[in-house]
């Protein structure tokens, strides 16, 4: 995970690493998130989701919506992780995914957003809620891909 290349002056400058681990496509998907460089002083939630592409030319802003290939309303994207509270300006945080690395729908390639703010969960009464949860501006992202979890 890296700071987005766009982001606005004053903006926290997230860093760090998301594990994501499935011994087979019929096994739940374990994702493990690693990240620091936020604020130290700040309980301000921070939504995570998979977004559709693992497109970094403009920032994360090229990584487009929600990954949906279900086409329902969030948060039921396979993906929408929901919120994270930092504690000491750093999430250290595992669960499990409905995404896979597997098959048609395989997440592989696609890229992980942390947002500014708060993902409502679709209880925003408007449109945008249905679609991304409200959550802001993009902080950071990162394509997911194959690496080695030996080093």
């Amino acid at each position: 995970m890296l700071p987005n290349t766009r982001l606005a002056p004053g903006l926290p400058r997230v860093y760090g690493h998301i594990l994501f681990k499935q011994s087979g496509p019929k096994e739940k998907l374990s994702v493990t998130f690693r990240l620091h460089g936020l604020p130290v002083d700040s309980q301000q939630p921070r939504a995570m989701h998979i977004h559709e592409y693992g497109d970094l030319t403009k920032g994360c802003g090229s990584t487009g919506g929600h990954y949906n290939p279900l086409s329902v309303n969030h948060p039921q994207h396979p993906g929408d992780f929901g919120n994270f509270v930092p504690v000491n300006g750093k999430i250290r945080q595992s669960q499990d995914s409905s995404a896979t690395l597997f098959g048609r729908l395989s997440i592989l390639g696609r890229s992980v957003v942390i947002h500014e703010g708060e993902d409502d969960l679709g209880r925003g009464g408007n449109v945008e809620s249905l679609l991304n949860g409200n959550a802001g501006g993009r902080l950071a992202c990162c394509v997911i891909g194959l690496g080695n979890t030996q080093n």
